[in-house]
């Protein structure tokens, strides 16, 4: 069982339609970025997380994403051990997203 929070690509798309000031970052790789990213998430490679600590908010929610949800999943288990409060993985990663209607 996770310590980190989830949140399934429905959810995220209802809380952006919604016009909700939202943090999310991307931890796929830039090639896989230049294919779409959703709008408004800032690009951080799962490999320079660690030198980017400073770039993410330590007390309040980040959503991030990956293809499917298992490196995003691994940038939230590595935050939540060095205290972060807030990470959240989109379950699904991309591939969920890009099967909403």
């Amino acid at each position: 069982m996770s310590d980190y929070a989830t949140i399934t690509s429905e959810e995220l798309k209802a809380r952006l339609d919604a016009g909700e000031n939202i943090r999310l970052i991307d931890v796929r790789e830039a090639e896989e970025v230049a294919h779409g990213i959703i709008p408004g998430a800032e690009h951080i490679p799962l490999g320079q997380v660690p030198q980017r600590l400073d770039d993410i908010p330590r007390e309040e929610e980040v959503i991030f994403i990956c293809r499917s949800g298992y490196r995003s999943g691994q940038a939230c288990e590595y935050l939540t051990m060095l205290g972060f409060k807030q990470p959240v993985n989109l379950t699904g990663g991309m591939l969920a997203w890009a099967q909403l209607p």
